[in-house]
């Protein structure tokens, strides 16, 4: 098997997700170009590891790690887009800047806030 073909089309996954992590907005078409890279890492194990003819089968074994942690990422980061939609009513990554919840008048609070403990009273 020639390693060309595997590589190239590697190649061409890797940067179709980079891409696609680069200049989207919404979250969820984030996540799955993340997966697109790691598909195209699997593809390269898979590939050099047949190639180079290795009795251990180190790229496949490597492959099911990568595999176990992208279901993973994918399961906790929809988890979390889920939430953050519900919260925000919007999932669009340039919006998520700043994650705290601040009410009506957010900038008045911090001003006129009280100090926490006595150390910062005194100071």
């Amino acid at each position: 098997m020639h390693l060309a073909y595997p590589a190239v089309l590697a190649v061409l996954l890797f940067c179709t997700g980079l891409y696609g992590v680069l200049a989207r907005r919404n979250a969820i078409l984030v996540l799955m170009s993340v997966e697109l890279m790691l598909n195209a890492v699997n593809l390269n194990l898979v590939a050099f590891d047949v190639w180079l003819r290795d009795t251990l089968h180190a790229g496949q074994a490597l492959t099911l790690f990568t595999i176990t942690v992208a279901a993973a990422e994918i399961g906790i980061g929809l988890a979390i887009v889920l939430l953050v939609y519900r919260n925000r009513g919007s999932s669009d990554i340039d919006r998520l800047r700043d994650l705290a919840e601040r009410p009506d008048g957010a900038d008045a609070a911090v001003t006129n806030r009280q100090p926490d403990t006595e150390a910062e009273a005194t100071a």
